[in-house]
């Protein structure tokens, strides 16, 4: 049993199984690479989390076809999928071109729902407003009940030095905006947190979780700083490597714990860590291991969590709420 509230078994209660996403690159772009005119975040490399079907060239009907396909021998069982539209910013574009895109995913068979990540300054009253209707349509088709449809924000960091550090064309007022309006539109609202920005102290990672706690958010994704070859964070963290601190395996779960004790018990939890090839890696000898060298996979640090929990006698909110 999980000792934080874990966003799988959501829904598993809702649909009595697991939901697979299947990622979408449905050739969207992002503000911070075109109309600012600038290389993006600096930590961006945005092929290192597309899966190999997942290219814009392809329909989104055929990239859903193709994703199930590679998704249903690892889990047979599965029966509902959402359409996961990943890739930069899905809501970077004119109103009818998101409206025709999103339907296409809601027109599969086999989808139940959208998860659009996005910029939290790439959305508007008229597009919050499109992406909250598209959820009765569900009722309107072949459902019992109305599409899941959610928005996930990248925060990335709380702190306005930090993201102006990293390049990220927004400071964490636009954050809470975005998730405000998303909230009073009754839209699902999950937001995306980078542990170990660079001069971020430990202490700061920890407070985020009270400030966390003030948003009307349903989930929350965390994932470890990694940083890519070829971005212009590799060259800053070559020279000045002080500013990036390099969590060992076990300094990481704890940090994590300490952060979820923090953490309202509501908020869902859907990822620990992030995982990428190590091809894509600037450091790929700093990546997690065994023993037996061979790497920490992504689906083995809840359990690491969930054990780090258990020896404390501690769970998610377990160190009181604050901030909410």
């Amino acid at each position: 049993m999980h000792r934080y509230n874990s966003y799988s078994d959501f829904f598993r209660r809702i649909y009595g199984s697991r939901l697979q996403k299947l990622s979408i690159d449905a050739g969207f772009s992002c503000p911070n690479r075109g109309d600012r005119e600038n290389a993006g975040c600096t930590f961006c490399l945005n092929d290192a989390f597309n899966p190999s079907y997942c290219t814009p060239e392809k329909s989104i009907t055929q990239q859903l076809d193709e994703g199930i396909l590679f998704h249903r021998h690892r889990y047979p069982n599965t029966r509902h999928y959402l359409a996961y539209f990943q890739a930069y910013s899905n809501t970077y574009a004119p109103e009818e071109t998101l409206r025709q895109r999103y339907l296409e995913a809601l027109s599969h068979p086999d989808v139940c729902g959208l998860v659009i990540s996005t910029r939290p300054d790439c959305v508007d009253d008229r597009k919050l407003d499109l992406i909250a209707s598209l959820a009765a349509l569900g009722r309107e088709s072949r459902l019992e009940r109305d599409y899941f449809i959610a928005l996930e924000y990248g925060i990335e960091s709380c702190y306005d030095e930090t993201l102006k550090r990293v390049n990220r064309g927004h400071d964490f007022e636009t954050s809470r905006r975005a998730i405000m309006s998303t909230a009073e539109r009754n839209i699902h609202c999950g937001a995306h947190l980078i542990i170990g920005l660079p001069g971020e102290s430990r202490q700061q990672i920890i407070d985020e979780a009270g400030i966390i706690n003030s948003l009307p958010i349903n989930s929350l994704k965390l994932h470890q700083l990694q940083i890519f070859k070829g971005t212009p964070m590799e060259k800053e963290a070559m020279e000045n490597p002080e500013l990036y601190r390099q969590f060992s395996l076990e300094e990481y779960i704890k940090l994590v714990c300490d952060f979820l004790e923090r953490l309202r018990p509501d908020i869902m939890i859907e990822r620990l860590a992030g995982e990428v090839p190590p091809r894509y890696q600037a450091f790929p000898d700093r990546s997690w291991r065994r023993a037996d060298g061979k790497l920490i996979r992504n689906e083995e640090i809840p359990q690491l969590v969930n054990k780090e929990l258990e020896n404390r006698n501690s769970r998610q909110g377990g160190k009181g709420v604050e901030g909410s």
